[in-house]
């Protein structure tokens, strides 16, 4: 396998442990019952127990380690080249209304740091969205124009802080960066200093939903609340059946040393060159880290090594002599119109609520949600809780983008069936890496280590029976469909799946019999 730059670690994991918080083993009944335990879940666990409600935050792995320990970290209400979209799709309020609920989210974590006396390394900074090619400025003048319309401090330029030249950028001023898990760790020791609970290496498998609800756990205790929300990046229940109009992506993260005199000043982005994302954040004495982040693509689908490789070449090309240090890959989910769900999971429920599709822009968004999911549950009503309410369906504006998400799922479901294995036999597998054989009929997911030995698991995806493919760069088994993720012995990474993959025996030296499944 080729040796990839920096060490495979987010840094906002490295620097910030957190304090480990125990399983749950008995049974407990609250107010409010969180499951997932990201910036979403934190928020919104942590702005409940200030209404004086019971709350317990249950996660799968350890709390702010998930998709969010492994973030960019932008907190900004400038989401690309959002406003122009949304403009076109749900008119001048509907942009105005998104502007305000993600700016009010910056403004928050500002207020909350205060408040608390959190020291989190929170930078206001200055955000761009720009374009390197002169075709592309209409585009950039648009945004900025319907950002502009939509209240935002924006305003059209050509200069940036960028060590190269840019055709034209959308500024927006007022934005911020920081270090989420300084904040949300934070968050969750004034959430316990409340009274509030929390349990980690708890999965939730099963939820039923009435007056009070019940979840379940993977240990077999019950939680029994009033009010239940799922903050699980991807939600772990498929009643509502958002995986149908959820498109998961993955983005590569390379950070690096550079001298303090060489930062740019600002948070940077262009959808140019498979995305490119540009920010940095305090580091060591006459340093800034570097974070650069792109090479956007579907879970399961194309060679991840190969994009490291991209990204790191870009980073050096762009910012010379940058030393790299870290790597690690980001995942979420957008929506069909690239609106985020949360409030009431479907059109049925009544104490039952969701967080998802936040088009990778976690941070404001999962701000956003706490603030948002605590009103509903507590009677308020915020201006902008019909622009994300999950039961919404624009069938003629998500029609184009329904369509492509589906077929992209029926072309995995189908392909993915007719007799073709990743590799001929488990000999083909070199160690350090996987491959997909199929043994007596079936498809195995097979993984050797560097040592040589084989583990072997079901190829197909626990959550609805994609055949997962390996991730080269982080050895790991990735379903192309919705974006699950498992280890190379088969424990779930990442939902929505929630189950492990089957272990299966396989020998090496064993051949695809190349029967049907």
């Amino acid at each position: 396998m080729m040796q990839l730059p920096g060490s495979y670690e987010s840094y906002w994991m490295k620097s910030e442990a957190g304090a480990h918080h125990p399983a749950l083993a008995a049974g407990l009944e609250v107010d409010v019952a969180v499951v997932g335990g990201g910036i979403a879940g934190i928020c919104t666990a942590w702005e409940l127990a200030g209404t004086g409600r019971s709350v317990v935050l249950l996660e799968a792995d350890r709390i702010a380690a998930g998709v969010t320990g492994y973030t960019t970290a932008k907190l900004s209400s400038q989401h690309g080249l959002i406003y122009s979209h949304l403009h076109k799709s749900l008119g001048a309020e509907g942009a105005r209304l998104y502007a305000r609920s993600q700016q009010e989210a910056v403004e928050h974590v500002a207020e909350v740091s205060a408040q608390l006396g959190i020291d989190c390394e929170l930078e206001r900074l200055p955000s761009y969205a720009y374009a390197e090619s002169a075709e592309q400025v209409d585009q950039i003048q648009a945004e900025a124009e319907a950002a502009r319309e939509a209240g935002l401090p924006a305003s059209f330029v050509t200069e940036t802080g960028l060590p190269y030249p840019v055709a034209g950028a959308v500024r927006i001023d007022e934005q911020a960066q920081f270090h989420p898990r300084k904040y949300l760790l934070a968050l969750t020791a004034d959430l316990l200093a409340r009274g509030g609970h929390i349990y980690e290496r708890t999965r939730v498998v099963s939820l039923h939903e009435g007056e009070p609800c019940r979840l379940t756990t993977e240990g077999g205790a019950t939680v029994t609340a009033r009010d239940v929300v799922v903050a699980t990046h991807y939600p772990v229940f498929d009643r509502a059946m958002l995986f149908s109009r959820l498109e998961p992506s993955r983005e590569l993260v390379i950070a690096a040393s550079i001298p303090a005199d060489r930062d740019p000043q600002g948070m940077y982005l262009t959808q140019e060159q498979n995305t490119r994302s540009v920010r940095t954040a305090p580091y060591r004495m006459g340093q800034r880290l570097l974070i650069v982040t792109g090479e956007k693509f579907k879970p399961g689908v194309g060679d991840v090594s190969q994009r490291y490789e991209q990204l790191a070449a870009w980073t050096q090309d762009r910012f010379p002599g940058a030393s790299i240090t870290y790597r690690w890959a980001a995942q979420d989910n957008t929506t069909t119109d690239r609106v985020p769900y949360v409030g009431r999971f479907h059109p049925g429920a009544k104490h039952v609520y969701v967080a998802t599709g936040y088009g990778a822009w976690g941070m404001s968004n999962g701000i956003m949600s706490g603030r948002l999911i605590t009103a509903l549950i507590t009677g308020q009503e915020l201006p902008w809780s019909g622009l994300y309410d999950p039961r919404r369906l624009h069938p003629v504006r998500e029609a184009a983008s329904l369509l492509k998400l589906q077929a992209s799922v029926v072309r995995h479901f189908v392909g993915d069936r007719l007799p073709v294995a990743h590799a001929d036999s488990v000999e083909d597998i070199a160690p350090g890496t996987g491959a997909v054989v199929r043994v007596d009929g079936r498809r195995c997911a097979v993984y050797r280590d560097e040592d040589g030995a084989v583990h072997a698991v079901s190829a197909r995806c626990s959550h609805l029976g994609c055949i997962v493919h390996f991730n080269d760069a982080e050895r790991a088994w990735e379903c192309p469909c919705h974006g699950s993720r498992f280890a190379t012995d088969g424990t779930v990474v990442q939902g929505p799946a929630n189950r492990p993959l089957e272990p299966r025996c396989v020998e090496a030296g064993t051949q695809d019999s190349n029967r049907s499944e």
